[in-house]
């Protein structure tokens, strides 16, 4: 029997709304969860992303919420990330704005004036993560005092990410009398202690597998240097269709993102160093397919529920086999099916094998065999980068310098010079020419012979080929050493892991 949003006791208006915003059947984590909330109860609900967890904690929020006052919202939804509270914004607020009620988003990043100047005028309901929300009570700009339901999305991830603490501190801070909702993937002990120590008798609920399955993906663990990964995730694209690459730090994005960007593909990136309008721009973008990829560190991409990803690429390796299940599973969504492929240097095999028995699996170390990837989409003709375009020379990478490398002689093809004149104009002479020579003329020490030292080999990062390391040739020591093509041995902060 089909069941429909009014037969789980929502009123008539907010099932206007939501037919007026495209919703037209509840999901299964929808009908199990919403009755119980509607008679006010407090729900534990175990489900994964993507399920509908937002409408089913956001109906009966804004059925039962009153009206709040400057600086006195009445209802919190707390969340890890600044892209998961765009995200519950941009769900909840058309259906409020129908029913007369005020949604804000509050997060890091932006101004604190625009957000405190909203609060002033008063708000009926918050969707916060947890850093900034404790720093505006600081301030003395917002009050939970007459906070009548809490709701705790992604409670896990929360405290993977260390946000226990600050957690219990923002319940301690609502109005004992309230309504405590908590949604999280899994129902560790972590979580096990929030509802035990904030929830009233919980209806505990728990929908879908208990874990991500990553056995029913098409997984591939792929051999090579380092200085192949970049052509070798721009094929996986190709082959299989828009996707999803990680990689470890901010910087590791950024360069990975240009290399990309340089084999030809669109692609936009996320991390912690971004502005919130561009990481929000990003996933607007894949998500209207406009671009090919997203690159994005770990932390920056928990949350995120983006729909049409083909392919996940582990550029670099996991912390462990909870942050591996995590990232290959935003491609097989809703029981399809999806390719993950791991990229692996042969210092790295030792961490990789760990990392398959830490989650069950016992996948074959190999050579890339594109015949054996999935194709879910057809963008195998992708046309390569237009000179004075998006992908030319002349444009400014991620960092702001000057991005001479991105023309036709990019990562791992030959430049080679004609009669010794110049053909790059790079640091090291032509194409992607490093310190050491790259082949080419107009480097930095002139001539044809290429870059300081000259040369016909390539230099640091030169098209030519790997650098020849001798007492008169050797690349200078200090942050910026670089261990061969494509490596990223710059010195980072601790910070620069999101």
């Amino acid at each position: 029997m089909q069941v429909r949003f009014a037969d789980l006791g929502i009123s008539a208006q907010m099932c206007h709304e939501l037919k007026r915003a495209g919703f037209d059947e509840p999901f299964e984590v929808q009908r199990e969860t919403i009755p119980d909330m509607l008679l006010g109860r407090d729900v534990c609900c175990r489900a994964p992303t993507g399920s509908g967890k937002t409408l089913a904690f956001g109906i009966p929020m804004l059925e039962r919420v009153g009206r709040g006052e400057p600086s006195l919202p009445k209802a919190l939804i707390l969340t890890p990330t600044r892209e998961l509270a765009e995200q519950i914004h941009g769900v909840l607020d058309p259906i409020a704005w129908g029913l007369n009620l005020k949604v804000m988003s509050i997060y890091g990043g932006v101004s604190y004036t625009k957000q405190t100047r909203r609060l002033d005028k008063g708000v009926d309901v918050v969707v916060a993560c947890p850093g900034r929300l404790l720093d505006l009570i600081d301030r003395g700009n917002v009050f939970l005092d007459e906070v009548e339901i809490v709701i705790l999305d992604e409670a896990d991830r929360m405290a993977d990410m260390g946000f226990t603490d600050d957690v219990c501190q923002i319940l301690e801070e609502c109005s004992p009398e309230r309504q405590t909702i908590m949604f999280s993937a899994t129902l560790d002990e972590e979580v096990a202690h929030i509802r035990n120590k904030y929830q009233t008798e919980p209806q505990i609920i728990e929908i879908g597998p208990e874990e991500i399955s990553v056995t029913e993906m098409n997984h591939h663990f792929w051999m090579m240097p380092n200085s192949m990964k970049s052509r070798i995730t721009a094929e996986v694209i190709r082959k299989s269709g828009r996707g999803f690459v990680f990689c470890r730090t901010r910087a590791g994005v950024d360069r990975v993102a240009d290399e990309l960007e340089g084999e030809g593909l669109r692609v936009t990136s996320i991390h912690g160093g971004l502005p919130q309008r561009k990481r929000s721009q990003a996933v607007e973008e894949f998500s209207e397919g406009k671009t090919h990829a997203i690159v994005a560190t770990d932390v920056a991409a928990r949350g995120l529920d983006i729909k049409g990803i083909h392919c996940v690429v582990h550029f670099d390796p996991p912390e462990n086999g909870k942050a591996f299940k995590h990232r290959s599973g935003r491609t097989a969504r809703a029981g399809g099916s999806g390719n993950v492929i791991s990229l692996v240097q042969n210092p790295q095999k030792g961490k990789w094998s760990r990392i398959q028995k830490e989650v069950g699996l016992k996948v074959k170390f190999e050579t890339p065999e594109f015949k054996d990837v999935i194709q879910h989409e057809d963008i195998s003709h992708i046309p390569a980068p237009r000179r004075g375009g998006r992908n030319s020379g002349d444009r400014k990478d991620r960092s702001g310098r000057s991005n001479d490398r991105r023309d036709g002689n990019h990562y791992g093809k030959r430049s080679w010079s004609n009669n010794g004149s110049s053909s790059g104009g790079g640091r090291g002479g032509g194409g992607r020419g490093g310190r050491s020579g790259g082949g080419g003329g107009g480097g930095r020490g002139g001539s044809s012979g290429g870059g300081r030292d000259g040369g016909t080999r390539g230099g640091r990062r030169g098209g030519g080929g790997k650098p020849t390391f001798n007492r008169n040739n050797r690349p200078p020591k200090g942050p910026g050493r670089s261990r061969g093509r494509g490596g990223d041995n710059k010195r980072t902060s601790r910070n620069d892991h999101n």
